[in-house]
């Protein structure tokens, strides 16, 4: 029988390590345009989620959304939303990504008294869907699914 491993590397899947924190969450590295943050995955979080105090430090263009957050002990929070963004975990990447822009204080404030480091944001179900997520929990991995590349078509008249 194959490997977890084996068996998605040859379906094209990227695998990625994941850190478990003190906190029992998995985060995770990743870039979004090109910048490098540290995020929790959360399967739980309908949406990937970055720190309003994020958005110059991933230079996101924003705009006032009409969406409340809610959710890790917060709820009826503000939000903003930002279109056409570029997300890479490793050596997948995806374009066009919406993001949510809350306030994070509160989970990085219970991260910080944990002993835990700051994050950025929350990579969301939205990215873990699109990627075809397969979380192994055991070897603190998370594998990707790479998007097929497609030529253009040939148009002849």
């Amino acid at each position: 029988m194959k490997s977890l491993k084996t068996l998605l590397k040859e379906k094209k899947f990227v695998r990625v390590p994941l850190e478990l924190t003190f906190t029992n969450h998995f985060e995770i590295i990743a870039e979004i345009n090109g910048i490098q943050g540290r995020f929790i995955l959360d399967t739980g979080a309908s949406s990937t989620c970055v720190g309003t105090d994020c958005a110059t430090h991933f230079k996101l263009n924003t705009k006032d959304s009409e969406i409340k957050a809610s959710g890790a002990g917060a709820a009826n929070m503000d939000t903003q939303v930002s279109h056409k963004n570029t997300l890479s975990i490793g050596s997948w990447t995806y374009d066009k990504v919406k993001l949510v822009l809350f306030d994070l204080s509160h989970v990085n404030e219970a991260l910080v008294q944990h002993h835990c480091p700051p994050v950025h944001g929350i990579i969301g179900a939205d990215i873990l869907r699109k990627s075809k997520a397969v979380i192994d929990y055991g070897k603190k991995c998370v594998y990707l699914k790479k998007k097929r590349v497609t030529g253009k078509k040939n148009n002849k008249a």
